[in-house]
């Protein structure tokens, strides 16, 4: 007997089948593949989703794949990893191939239970707070290159800032280890790793490996980026190690997370390899990096695009942080209404829009049977924008994260259905981070800068392009530097 999601199933309507089910019409052998448009992946199955309805067919060549767009049918899938489903086989065997080594966040089973409670601990609230000090030294590292841009007049590339700032941030914060690319325009790590998740996106929605037959210019730099990056990872471990032997008393103490990992892998009998260490230092530097490097840009395009928001935020960070104060935890921790615009961010552009997972066992989700092995596409964001869930879905309103005494009951439901950091079992273990990192980069702007101009290369919103994960193209900042507000030295 097929296994069912208790939170999902409705035993009292007939089950559908993958037949059953509507979708766009394909062609044959090859489906619905070749209509795929992986930059623009998670607008089309969107689209899908209004025209045929929160669950429905795709022909993937010879893999059948049901997307869902209903967020309780999503989140039911989402609690029952990592043994009813998991990543796709598609997807590993990408990262095999490109010699990625394997972390918490493609491991499955027990591997994945090892290595989730080694980086859950290391990622605790509490350890995160201690090693508060070298955010703030990242932080005044970006006011000072902010500052020599706006004193130039020079505009900056948004994203490509933000992810030093948090490459920068992961760096000192997970692995001890003293990065600092605000600082140098030289060939650094950041533009290597801007290289991986594009490349894996690309591999796993080719109708054919054509990089295995021919190899392209890409394909080449991509294998000089690689290469970078494990000497980059290898080397942040060989320095944790150093550490560990020249002061023993940290295997008893650790004082970042890299530190605890070696710690525990080193223990009789742990089963955790020097290679899952390397592939969790990797996943920390990609996933760190990108995501919410991401979600720092998107949500300054909408403050730009709100002045009377932006302008809230404003009052919020100079009045709790003062004119030229390095803002400290519990200033940061006062913010709340930047927080507010950070979960309105998250909710209105996700950077993971869309969950593709591979089902481990015949399951039923909903009134739909799911066959293992079958590809299942979970859509976060249909329901939180839309007004069947959310009052004023499209609007950018980050007051519906607030309340007088507690949360609002808009804040409830948003929470309910706004699922930016994924839900379940496997949930981002460093989201607290995360919202420290946005919230720090946005008090840092604010304190110190008037935004001049946030502008895209046609000023129109931001385009969303899918590579991985959801980013905003050609994103362009003109900053003011203000006249009492002094950057530290």
């Amino acid at each position: 007997m097929p296994a069912e999601l208790p939170s999902t199933a409705l035993p009292s309507r007939a089950l559908r089948r993958f037949d059953d089910l509507p979708g766009p019409p394909g062609l044959p052998v090859v489906g619905n593949l070749l209509q795929i448009k992986p930059t623009r992946l998670h607008l089309q199955l969107e689209q899908w989703c209004r025209d045929y309805g929160p669950v429905y067919k795709l022909q993937l060549g010879p893999r059948q794949a049901v997307v869902f767009g209903d967020h309780a049918l999503v989140q039911g899938m989402l609690r029952d990893r990592p043994d009813g489903f998991r990543r796709t086989a598609r997807l590993q065997e990408i990262a095999v191939e490109m010699s990625l080594p394997t972390g918490v966040f493609s491991a499955t089973g027990d591997d994945w239970r090892r290595q989730r409670r080694m980086v859950m601990h290391g990622f605790d609230p509490t350890h995160v707070r201690r090693y508060f000090p070298s955010l703030q030294v990242v932080a005044q590292r970006l006011a000072r290159r902010w500052q020599r841009a706006a004193q130039s007049g020079q505009a900056i590339d948004l994203q490509a800032d933000l992810m030093r700032y948090t490459v920068d941030t992961i760096a000192g914060l997970a692995f001890g280890a003293e990065v600092n690319t605000l600082e140098s325009d030289h060939d650094v790590i950041q533009q290597h790793l801007d290289k991986i998740f594009p490349a894996i996106s690309r591999r796993v929605l080719a109708p054919l490996p054509v990089w295995r037959w021919v190899k392209s210019a890409a394909d080449r730099e991509l294998e000089r980026s690689l290469v970078e990056v494990n000497t980059a990872v290898n080397g942040f471990i060989a320095q944790a190690r150093a550490r560990l032997q020249a002061e023993p008393d940290r295997r008893a103490h650790p004082h970042n997370l890299l530190e605890a990992m070696i710690t525990a892998a080193d223990a009789p009998d742990s089963g955790i390899t020097d290679r899952q260490v390397a592939g969790n230092v990797l996943t920390m530097l990609l996933a760190g990096e990108d995501t919410t490097a991401n979600t720092i840009a998107w949500m300054i395009h909408l403050l730009w695009r709100h002045p009377q928001v932006l302008a809230r935020a404003i009052d919020e960070v100079r009045r709790v942080c003062g004119p030229d104060e390095v803002p400290t935890l519990a200033m940061i921790e006062q913010l709340d209404f930047v927080e507010a615009c950070a979960h309105e961010t998250m909710r209105l552009k996700p950077v993971a829009p869309l969950m593709p997972q591979q089902a481990l066992r015949d399951t039923v989700v909903g009134d739909v049977q799911i066959t293992e092995g079958m590809i299942v596409f979970g859509l976060m964001r249909v329901d939180a924008v839309s007004d069947a869930h959310v009052p004023n879905a499209a609007g950018f309103d980050p007051e519906r994260w607030l309340g007088a005494g507690g949360p609002s009951q808009a804040a409830s439901s948003a929470k309910r259905i706004s699922m930016p950091f994924g839900a379940g079992p496997r949930i981002c273990p460093g989201r607290y981070l995360a919202l420290l990192e946005m919230k720090m980069a946005m008090a840092t702007l604010l304190q110190h800068f008037d935004i001049a101009e946030v502008s895209t290369p046609d000023g129109q919103p931001a385009v969303e392009h899918l590579s991985f994960t959801m980013t905003p193209l050609g994103l362009a900042m003109r900053l003011r530097e203000r006249a009492h507000a002094a950057v530290a030295a």
